[in-house]
């Protein structure tokens, strides 16, 4: 389905992390390769001239399948887990866009040119430029070869049931060549550690404790996810938190206002997030706590050499196990590259995060626990919970405020949710559609059947009830 996202969209610029393409050309895998090589990766857009005016662009689907392979096939390292392709609304037109992650094997190169200024690019102002020759030899001098792709798991007796079920349900079979097209082979042609984590048996423990108070004092709960393929323990993981994301009810004279201990979107990123990123290398699992005040999620690793903390909340990526990154997608448990942090920061500060030189921590507190906060400062209570309603105004930010910019006419759930590229049903009903409903902003068009096939959902224009 087109994703028709038109709805107050500032206007693109052409720049150092954005370049525009009339249509698919033979030079699309140089603009992409420099952007691998860049500090902070870029987008592309196909479908749009030099003044940033969208143009009609044919075979959208065919399209999108044409440059996926083209950037899988012909560019080195391998570029797996480093980049989307999007069909995107923009000027009532829709359009391609691709999103180029930094790559942690620099450099990366044209493989017919190979690993030569004639193959290796770099992003210079708005331009793919040659990179040169000394500056190829210090980036290939330096990369990292201590990847989970690069490892050789410790056991070579592998077997990934589980792995072809996840992607069996995704409509995805699994050929008996998966493991090559999956990259979980080193370049020797063994199991790698990317397959070790994904097996149907490996070492490798998620821990999720639970404490009675504040501290790490009095340890009430410590449960064990793993030993498993690394997805299976991961929905472990989010079920197991899931339920302790307990609902509080607060009653008033007139209404009973409900929400989570924790926002239930940015608990799912932060979990993902933390498992996906984690450096496995280290043999190091991630680890959540539970205290009576707060959520505790610690990974090993800090940010990549070079990387920023702002370029790390502006939600530029860097995927440091992009092997891994890959099969989280195909199997629906990551939606899109760099869309994480973004989502966690719509209901968390940025203070949330603590970075060492080892390890990253992200500490949640519980809702109860913003209201307080948010009351001491003389907040409305509803500014805490970060949900959709965002403010006591009654006044939606963020996805809520698009989600009623594009509600003007009645749409449909599905619509909806493609329109805002969400995929998790539950998590859009929880966060967005509820709360919008119970704070007036959004109606249904049946209100007797709300299980109607037939339901559409439509904003409600604001009265301004203060006139004289």
């Amino acid at each position: 389905m087109l994703n028709n996202r038109h709805v107050n969209q500032p206007p693109l610029v052409e720049g150092q992390r954005v370049e525009f393409k009339r249509q698919l050309t033979d030079g699309l895998e140089k603009e992409v390769v420099a952007f691998l090589n860049a500090h902070d990766g870029g987008l592309i857009y196909i479908g749009l001239d030099d003044a940033g005016q969208a143009l009609s662009v044919d075979h959208l689907d065919t399209l999108q399948l044409q440059i996926k392979d083209r950037i899988k096939q012909n560019i080195s390292p391998s570029t797996m887990g480093l980049f989307d392709v999007l069909i995107e609304g923009y000027q009532d037109k829709n359009i391609i866009k691709i999103v180029v992650a930094r790559g942690s094997e620099q450099p990366y190169y044209l493989r017919k040119a190979g690993m030569s200024p004639k193959g290796c690019f770099i992003r210079i102002g708005s331009a793919a430029e040659p990179m040169p020759q000394r500056m190829i030899e210090t980036l290939f001098a330096t990369r990292t070869r201590n990847s989970i792709g690069n490892m050789r798991s410790r056991n070579q007796d592998l077997h990934f049931e589980q792995l072809k079920i996840y992607y069996q349900e995704r409509g995805l079979p699994l050929n008996e060549q998966f493991a090559r097209n999956l990259e979980l082979l080193t370049t020797e042609g063994d199991f790698n550690y990317a397959a070790y984590l994904l097996a149907d048996d490996n070492g490798m423990s998620i821990k999720v404790a639970k404490y009675a108070g504040l501290d790490r004092v009095d340890l009430i709960e410590n449960e064990e996810y793993g030993y498993c393929c690394l997805i299976k323990a991961t929905k472990a993981v989010l079920e197991k938190l899931k339920v302790e994301n307990k609902t509080l009810a607060t009653i008033t004279d007139s209404t009973r206002n409900e929400t989570k201990l924790l926002n239930p979107i940015a608990l799912r990123e932060a979990v993902i997030n933390a498992i996906i990123h984690n450096a496995y290398s280290r043999d190091v699992p991630p680890k959540f706590e539970l205290f009576a005040d707060r959520l505790e999620i610690t990974s090993a690793g800090s940010l990549p050499q070079g990387f920023s903390q702002d370029e790390f909340f502006m939600g530029y990526s860097v995927p440091q196990n992009k092997e891994l990154m890959r099969v989280f997608r195909d199997v629906d448990l990551v939606e899109q590259l760099g869309s994480g942090i973004p989502r966690i920061l719509q209901s968390y500060s940025k203070d949330a995060f603590h970075f060492t030189d080892n390890f990253t921590r992200l500490v949640l507190p519980f809702s109860q626990v913003l209201e307080t906060k948010a009351q001491a400062t003389g907040q409305a209570t509803g500014q805490a919970t970060g949900q959709a309603t965002g403010q006591a105004t009654g006044q939606a930010t963020g996805q809520a405020e698009t989600l009623l910019l594009y509600c003007v006419e009645p749409r449909t759930t599905k619509e909806m949710m493609t329109h805002l590229e969400l995929s998790h049903r539950e998590h859009f009903r929880d966060s967005l559609l509820i709360p919008l409903l119970d704070s007036g902003q959004l109606e249904m068009t049946i209100p007797d059947k709300p299980k109607s096939p037939k339901q559409r959902y439509v904003t409600v224009k604001q009265t301004d009830d203060n006139h004289d």
